[in-house]
């Protein structure tokens, strides 16, 4: 149990409680402790009847059956993973700015899950933070099925065709893609490629509760804007005059 202890406090804060979460109250919902039905993603219950908890129990409730089981494992597995290396990553440090993005990611699944009758939003949620860290890790070489190897912005896409193979599906995967891309657009490209404003800049109470902790480092790092060059220039601005030599010598 102390290991266990020891482990579960390792992992980050976050990742922590998003998981605990998942799987307690995917459990709850699986021995009938709570009719399950008041957990997911539902227009008329969350409208009319002011049942305001729906979008965030949907985010962490998976239906568990005999069919359903390995994939809550696996997506247990990537949310683990993939939120447990971006929080202590390119996040480290900055905990208003890492839940500023899963606020948003789930804002945004909770949105599409209502236009399109969405009653789960674990597989989009954990597909877009996978999404962004892929992104911010393009040439970091992982793992698959079956020992297959290549870099991690594919990884997204490969889940999709996995998917759309083995069950028919791909289409959770295509919104977590497209809701990821998104945050990625809106942290890194937007603001550093075309000069944009920081729209996913957490606000300053959120800053205060959760205030900026000293940089350790740790995996990816953010896309570079490109430095504009004159012809025959550097990157400094200045000409590029060559060698040149020394006074005084032969």
């Amino acid at each position: 149990m102390s290991e266990f202890r020891d482990w579960y406090y390792s992992v980050p804060c976050f990742t922590r409680y998003w998981l605990t979460c998942t799987i307690a109250l995917s459990i709850i919902g699986r021995f009938g402790i709570i009719n399950y039905y008041y957990f997911v993603l539902d227009f008329r219950p969350l409208v009319v009847d002011f049942q305001i908890w729906r979008p965030l129990t949907a985010l962490f409730f998976y239906p568990i059956n005999p069919s359903t089981g390995f994939h809550f494992l696996i997506n247990c597995y990537f949310l683990y993973n993939y939120s447990q290396r971006l929080e202590t990553g390119m996040f480290a440090g900055k905990p208003a700015d890492y839940l500023y993005m899963l606020m948003f990611n789930w804002v945004c699944c909770v949105v599409i899950g209502l236009l399109v009758n969405l009653p789960i939003l674990m597989d989009p949620m954990v597909l877009s933070v996978l999404y962004v860290w892929c992104q911010l890790n393009k040439d970091v070489i992982v793992s698959f099925w079956f020992g297959t190897r290549f870099k991690a912005m594919y990884l997204p896409w490969v889940l999709l065709a996995f998917n759309l193979v083995i069950s028919g599906g791909g289409v959770m995967e295509l919104l977590g893609i497209l809701i990821g891309h998104l945050a990625f657009f809106l942290l890194f490209k937007y603001p550093q490629e075309f000069g944009g404003p920081a729209l996913l800049s957490p606000p300053l109470f959120l800053k205060e509760v959760f205030p900026d902790t000293r940089y350790v480092g740790g995996f990816g790092t953010a896309p570079q804007a490109r430095v504009p060059t004159r012809p025959g220039g550097t990157v400094f601005g200045g000409h590029n005059w060559g060698r040149g030599h020394t006074l005084g010598g032969n």
